[in-house]
């Protein structure tokens, strides 16, 4: 009688989790199609849904600026905060940490440092520097990680010790980075300097399309291991009686993090507090089964960018407010509230 009663309710949660996320998904749909058409010019938004249903080759006199300018940092919204939102959620699930984050552990400024060092030394990998940047930021992505997984290891760091390594590590590389911006040119200094506020105008239609293709993989390869990092919530002396592998399960995570981070900030610079708000979104509506927890963080994270991309162009006309701005805003004081909690 109650393992029927137990099915049951089973049964209820998981529908409900199955409902939370058709409506983020039909949420980021209608969210895609508002970032696009707001903006300087008059476009409505009935125009923009004509346009994209006519395709890119639509005649039209706002055929260029829907296909080749918004449609990009559209895209570019979407899969950027995808990846540093799956990113968060892993972080956090490994560390056992609320707190954490690629931007509070310091993951995204080390990625950004990398990132600079491309744009001043002129990096290209097969003459393209997209993908020299992108390789530079996840090589000190992964520099940052693995320091905070072996310190974390070797000197048996809580869960809070941990922050402050990050918090340490972020001050470190962006004392770093303002270091290389002060002795770049003029031209340079700007070019990291817009870096450093997450800003989409460099976005293309190839950033939209390497971000998407790297949170898809990062969603199904972290989706082959939700039943791991599922059962790693209880602890890891419960998931190592279970024949979970702890230390290589923490070590793939950390891997594929960087990677989702600098797909991240490899384009757009630094976006902070995505990775952070959306798995504590996630997490309050389908609870820590990671089969639903990774899909509900993803697209979450993919409504915080879309929203702050909207309200950027919303607030200065003619131009757009960098993202990062508008994130921070928020995100600041979301994690003075988890501070709070914790310290409670």
């Amino acid at each position: 009688m109650e393992s029927s009663q137990s099915a049951v309710i089973y049964r209820k949660i998981n529908r409900k989790r199955r409902i939370v996320l058709l409506v983020l998904i039909l949420a980021v749909l209608f969210m895609i199609t508002v970032d696009i058409s707001v903006g300087s010019s008059s476009l409505t938004f009935t125009e923009c849904i004509r346009l994209l249903l006519a395709g890119p080759s639509a005649e039209g006199t706002y055929e260029l600026i829907v296909w080749q300018v918004r449609l990009p940092m559209t895209l570019t919204c979407v899969g950027v905060g995808g990846c540093l939102a799956l990113s968060g959620l892993q972080v956090q699930t490994i560390t056992n940490n609320p707190l954490a984050s690629p931007y509070t552990l310091g993951i995204s400024s080390g990625a950004s440092f990398g990132a600079a060092i491309a744009i001043v030394t002129g990096a290209a990998v097969l003459n393209v520097q997209w993908i020299g940047t992108t390789l530079m930021a996840f090589a000190f992505a992964l520099l940052v990680t693995g320091a905070i997984f072996f310190l974390g290891r070797l000197k048996r760091m809580s869960a809070q010790t941990l922050v402050l390594v990050g918090i340490i590590m972020n001050f470190f590389f962006t004392a770093l980075q303002q270091y290389l911006q002060y002795r770049a040119s003029a031209e340079i200094a700007q070019i990291i300097s817009n870096w450093t506020f997450g800003n989409l105008s460099r976005a293309s239609m190839t950033s939209a399309l390497v971000t998407l293709v790297v949170m898809l993989a990062g969603v199904v390869f972290f989706f082959r291991l939700s039943w791991q990092l599922t059962a790693f919530n209880a602890g890891e002396e419960r998931a190592k009686s279970l024949g979970i592998q702890v230390e290589r399960l923490k070590m793939t995570v950390f891997v594929a993090a960087a990677v989702l981070i600098a797909a991240g900030v490899g384009f757009i610079g630094t976006v902070g507090f995505v990775g952070l708000v959306s798995p504590h979104c996630a997490r309050l509506l389908v609870g820590e089964d990671q089969r639903y927890l990774m899909p509900v963080s993803t697209l979450f994270g993919m409504l915080v960018m879309l929203l702050a991309s909207t309200v950027s162009k919303l607030m200065s006309e003619g131009s757009m407010l960098p993202v990062g701005i508008i994130t921070s805003i928020v995100g600041v004081p979301f994690l003075f509230i988890l501070l709070m909690r914790e310290v409670r």
